[in-house]
Formats: C-alpha cells, structure tokens, sequence
C-alpha cells in the first residue's frame, strides 16, 4: 500500500493533469511543453519543491505534497477510529 505522501502525489497528478497541467520529472525538463507545466522535486536554494509550476516558462508557484499527504494521513485515522467504534472498541 503506498505511503500517505506517494497517496498525495498521486491525487495531485491526477487534479494537475485534469486541469491541463503538463507534469514532468527533472530529467528532461521542458518549462515550455504546454501551457502550464508542474515539474515535480524541483531543486531550490531552500531545499526540493514537490512541484514547481510554470506558466509560459514562467515559474508561478509551488505545490507542497506534504499538506495533501497530512490530509490523506487524517483521513485514514477517522476511517480507522470509525471502524473501531462500530466494531465496540472504543469502550
């Protein structure tokens, strides 16, 4: 079962891609292959962006995996704990 960051990922592929969003690897970075491009574990001074986004081969912002991985990690917890009270757990 992948871990809740690669579960993020994932998620924000798909809503990047269902957006228009052209995604990319570092190897073999084109800013310019479409429109909009979100190229992921961009290397910054500061550290590694999850995605960096460019626009026009432009850079315009960044995504941050870790937000959307907590989300993913909160949403398991309730599943979990639901399943716990139903079953007569938490007593």
């Amino acid at each position: 079962m992948p871990n809740p960051e690669e579960l993020a990922r994932i998620n924000i592929d798909k809503q990047l891609t269902a957006c228009g969003w052209t995604i990319q690897g570092m190897s073999g970075l084109n800013r310019y292959a479409g429109l909009g491009v979100a190229v992921r574990e961009f290397p910054l001074a500061t550290g590694e962006a999850d995605y960096l986004l460019f626009v026009d081969g432009k850079a315009i912002g960044v995504v941050d995996a870790t937000v959307e991985a907590a989300l993913v990690r909160a949403s398991r917890l309730r599943q979990a704990v639901l399943k716990c009270a139903f079953e007569g757990g938490l007593g």
